[in-house]
């Protein structure tokens, strides 16, 4: 079997590029555009794109009017559609075309040899530094039909071609459907209603814009904000490539200003104010762009517009670099950015308290019971406990928590439980269930000395059946702590730490626990506090089901058994909120996890994975009520609906294949 290549996996390689300029020397900016074509081809580039009128120059003024600048542009246009068919790159590039006494600003897109297809300027500004109505026609002026009666030079070959030509096209790969293209040019972004959002409606996955836009103090901003957004409200990709400084600087100045963004995240930018050639390579994620449609009600509300569809084979460059270009993040769910990490942390330590507070307010009580292990999950509910019970103003002596010390409880645990407590100033209770344990593991007629499942399970239910006592006795209810990978995996007990009256932590995932409750220790506490939190994060996670280890260490270590929560908090984020196949996400682990787990580690995992998530579908089922934190979530009553005796076969089949790749 054969590697899967980028394109297969979705992956899009582009480019935008600002080429040197010489202002109206037709022939001098053909051969600069050959030459950066040529280059991004050599980066492996599928596609790239030019400026707003990169052929000629933008600031070419009343010298559009002039024949032989006109000609020049159609000619030059033409060598490069040839060229395309020796890059195997497709091209977008600006040019001004005259036709029924009329001039336009148009788009010219190039693939495979040939002029697919012309797209119109539709928004011509024409205030402040801005004139292009005294150029240019909009695009509803047309009256020309659907074809574009292009007369080129007959050297060329290309002499009277009919060229599709308006606002209603799209071009399509024919070896990557999902790939569709569409066109607007420079102020079209700019308008109340872009080009774009009909074009994304009738299925354009990237939206290209070739500008020319002016710098201004705080316009680059503003630009980047608009790329970036439109790419949102289009569930799509966006390039944006503009001109540069050497365009005139009569009046203004150009930047070459690059962007590529894709679904709201700006994923690449170039500098700007260089007079050298500037090249901008990136990828997008195309098959990424249709889950997320799919996965919006709106997006296919509205009756999509009629465009028409001008086909090309979308082709990798012979002999260039192919490779992933972006960063695949081994943490999804966590920023490696500081900053960000922190104010995500704050957040969702708001989400939790607000969805308990209003919890607590329904019920009318002023008492929780809870479960403290000493271990990160229950650390992090009993937090945003004491987070709420501040923010109501109740006492929190109405915060019962709960040490319940096993066989399987080490002292570095029960010591961090029983301090946090104190510290905290909630109510302590501890209540040893080894006796219970072994009364009830003797009722069943199970040896106390065989540390099976079922052993682990009756610690597990022995404890929730106390804390639901507990809180009847309080007058209150319990707050789950178990969080959103656990659910992932079903790594929790049936009727066990499985069920509460309210999941405080299960829209959390694991991988992000650790960061809020280090990020808690150091915003919210001083002290002791902050030092047994920060013992508790440097505790290994365990469920401390089985005895200690001799010298008192916990024996029971759960990645050692169900495997690292960082590959499995990365696959469920691509499995769920991504829709990868088994396939792509072993792709993007390789790159986001290289040299720290090689590929057969890497299968082995996220079998595991695949297998866990389906057969435990039915903890999912009647999971507790709990707040949704992130982009990824396992509701049953909202973000994933599954039957529980789904199969995985198909999941993992596929992932036996690609041993053989």
């Amino acid at each position: 079997m054969n590697t899967p290549t980028l394109l297969e996996h979705g992956y899009l390689t582009l480019a935008t590029v600002t080429p040197e300029l010489r202002l109206g020397d037709v022939e001098a900016n053909t051969a600069s555009i050959t030459a950066a074509a040529r280059r991004v081809a050599a980066e492996g580039a599928h596609l790239a794109v030019f400026p707003e009128l990169s052929l000629t120059g933008y600031c070419c003024g009343d010298l559009f009017y002039q024949e032989t600048l006109l000609n020049a542009a159609r000619n030059g246009l033409a060598r490069l559609a040839g060229l395309t068919a020796e890059l195997q790159s497709a091209l977008i590039v600006g040019l001004p075309l005259a036709a029924h006494g009329r001039l336009y600003n148009v788009a010219a897109f190039l693939a495979n040899g040939r002029i697919l297809g012309l797209v119109p300027k539709t928004h011509l500004p024409n205030t402040g530094e801005f004139y292009e109505q005294r150029w240019f026609a909009p695009a509803r002026a047309w009256t020309g039909g659907e074809n574009f009666a292009l007369d080129l030079d007959g050297t060329l070959g290309l002499e009277k071609r009919e060229i599709p030509f308006g606002t209603d096209l799209l071009f399509q790969a024919e070896n990557m459907r999902e790939c569709v293209i569409g066109i607007e040019i420079c102020e079209d972004l700019w308008a109340v209603e872009p080009p774009s959002g009909r074009q994304a409606l009738a299925g354009a996955t990237l939206i290209c814009n070739t500008s020319a836009g002016n710098e201004l103090l705080g316009k680059s901003d503003y630009r980047r904000t608009l790329v970036t957004q439109q790419s949102a409200r289009c569930l799509a990709a966006y390039a944006y490539a503009n001109s540069g400084p050497n365009e005139s600087s009569t009046d203004v100045v150009f930047s070459g200003h690059g962007l590529i963004a894709q679904n709201g995240k700006l994923i690449a930018e170039s500098e700007r104010f260089s007079f050298e050639e500037t090249m901008l390579v990136s990828q997008v994620d195309i098959r990424r762009l249709l889950h997320e449609r799919r996965l919006n009600s709106t997006w296919f509300g509205a009756a999509p517009p009629r465009f028409r569809r001008q086909i090309f084979q979308l082709q990798t460059p012979a002999g260039s670099t192919q490779r992933l270009r972006r960063r695949i993040s081994p943490t999804p769910f966590v920023p490696s950015v500081p900053e960000k990490r922190d104010e995500n942390c704050r957040e969702i330590f708001s989400i939790q308290a607000a969805g308990l507070a209003r919890r607590i307010r329904y019920t009318q009580t002023k008492a929780i019971t809870m479960g403290i292990s000493g271990g990160l999950d229950s650390t992090l509910a009993l937090l945003v406990a004491v987070e709420t019970f501040n923010r109501l103003g109740l006492d929190l002596r109405g915060i019962h928590a709960a040490t319940l010390p096993g066989p399987g409880t080490s002292t570095r645990t029960l010591t961090n439980a029983r301090a946090l407590i104190r510290e905290l100033g909630v109510t302590l209770h501890e209540i040893p269930i080894s006796d219970a344990l072994a009364q009830h593991l003797a009722n069943i007629g199970h040896p106390n000395d065989r540390h099976d499942l079922t052993y682990e399970n009756a610690q597990a239910r022995e404890r929730t059946h106390i804390l639901m006592d507990l809180a009847s006795r309080t007058g209150g209810f319990v707050v789950g702590t178990g969080d959103l990978s656990e659910a992932a995996l079903g790594w929790a007990t049936f009727n066990g730490d499985h069920i509460s009256m309210y999941h405080v932590n299960i829209g959390v995932p694991k991988t992000l626990v650790r960061h809020l409750v280090t990020w808690a220790a150091k915003s919210r506490y001083v002290g002791p506090s902050r030092a047994i939190l920060e013992d508790i994060c440097a505790t290994p996670v365990s469920p401390e089901l089985l005895p200690p280890a001799a010298d008192g260490r916990i024996a029971q270590e759960t990645e050692k058994i169900v495997g690292p929560y960082e590959l499995h908090d990365f696959f469920l984020f691509h499995f769920v909120r991504a829709g990868a196949n088994p396939g792509k996400i072993l792709f993007l682990a390789t790159h986001a996890f290289a040299g720290k787990y090689d590929k057969a580690t890497l299968r082995q995992w996220l079998r595991l994975f695949l297998r866990r998530f389906f057969a435990n579908q039915y903890k999912r089922s009647v999971m507790p009520d709990g707040p949704k934190v992130g982009s990824v979530a396992l509701s049953p009553r909202g973000d994933w609906r599954m039957p529980s005796d789904a199969e995985s076969t198909l999941w993992l089949k596929e992932l036996d294949a690609l041993e053989t790749a």
